[in-house]
């Protein structure tokens, strides 16, 4: 059974162009994982100062060992002096900034976890 991970970024309106710049940065980082199954970066478009970042792996274990993965690591290291691999820690807060070594874009971070229990997509 396939697993969503959803990541709750919130990004003030002056950080908004460099998220998704950095975001546009790591491409390709995620999809050669082993149980990768899909990635989408949403933008809000009114009412929200929230980004969602979505991806769906084949099973909580292959998300937690892209977790685990110096490509994560390294995609995920923040300003402040942080280095691959330490100081990032799970849950909520997880991923908060998306600094990439410039500083936080997101201000907050919450990450939801799903099982698909139903998916739909278009006929062949």
């Amino acid at each position: 059974m396939s697993v969503v991970k959803i990541n709750a970024l919130t990004v003030p309106a002056e950080m908004r162009e460099e998220l998704e710049r950095r975001f546009s940065g790591r491409a390709g980082m995620v999809e050669s994982s082993d149980g990768f199954e899909w990635f989408e970066l949403l933008r809000p478009v009114e009412g929200t100062d929230t980004y969602l970042v979505y991806t769906r792996w084949r099973s909580e274990e292959d998300f937690q060992a892209w977790q685990s993965s110096r490509a994560f690591q390294a995609g995920h290291a923040q300003a402040a002096g942080e280095r691959p691999g330490h100081g990032h820690g799970q849950g909520e807060g997880h991923g908060q900034g998306h600094g990439h070594g410039q500083g936080p874009a997101a201000s907050g971070a919450e990450l939801w976890s799903f099982e698909v229990v139903q998916s739909t997509g278009p006929k062949a």
